[in-house]
């Protein structure tokens, strides 16, 4: 197990362990969520109920930032050799900390406090090869003053060397779904029923 700190930051396996052994390239990634025991529909899904104008606000502002989104409930990811090696593989919240408590060519674990939405997550990484990958997460915050937690599953394939016109993604939005907030927006409003 590495540990981040003043001495690791100058040995030479720390920092090759920061880059993940994936290849750069065209990445299809495929996310499932849990809200409150439920799985969440798909990101093409969420789509599909957005009015027109705001579905091709979303699009335009997700290709903007390297994220192209397929019919299929895939998104498609550039990750060029400097979103790699820089480590804007993951998201990068501005307003999270992270503790790596393990870093191998095999997988990846990590904790992270965000201050902006409040809360934790625990993920983990696999690496099944330079092809393949998978990632858990579980994050946990409070909504309206009740704790949640939200599991999720992102499995992701690398589709060729070519990102042809995605152009390498932005970290903000990896896993920012159609319509759901960023760090630091308002919470949606309570869904009423009929």
């Amino acid at each position: 197990v590495l540990q981040v700190g003043h001495v690791e930051r100058f040995n030479p396996a720390f920092v090759a362990a920061q880059t993940p052994p994936i290849k750069p390239g065209l990445w299809e990634v495929r996310s499932e969520r849990q809200v409150e025991g439920r799985k969440e529909g798909s990101p093409a899904d969420m789509m599909k109920n957005l009015p027109p104008e705001a579905r091709a606000k979303v699009q335009a502002q997700m290709k903007a930032n390297g994220v192209s989104m397929g019919t299929d409930g895939a998104n498609r990811i550039c990750l060029d050799k400097g979103s790699l090696d820089s480590g804007r593989w993951q998201s990068r919240a501005t307003h999270c900390q992270i503790e790596y408590s393990a870093r191998s060519a095999s997988g990846w674990k990590w904790h992270s406090t965000c201050s902006v939405p409040a809360s934790t997550s625990d993920g983990e990484a696999v690496f099944a090869n330079a092809e393949n990958y998978t990632v858990r997460t579980t994050s946990t915050y409070t909504f309206r003053g009740e704790p949640r937690t939200t599991p999720m599953t992102i499995k992701a394939k690398w589709v060729g060397a070519n990102c042809g016109d995605v152009k390498p993604v932005d970290p903000k939005y990896i896993d920012v779904k159609p319509g759901m907030p960023k760090p630091g927006d308002p919470p949606p409003p309570t869904p009423t029923s009929p």
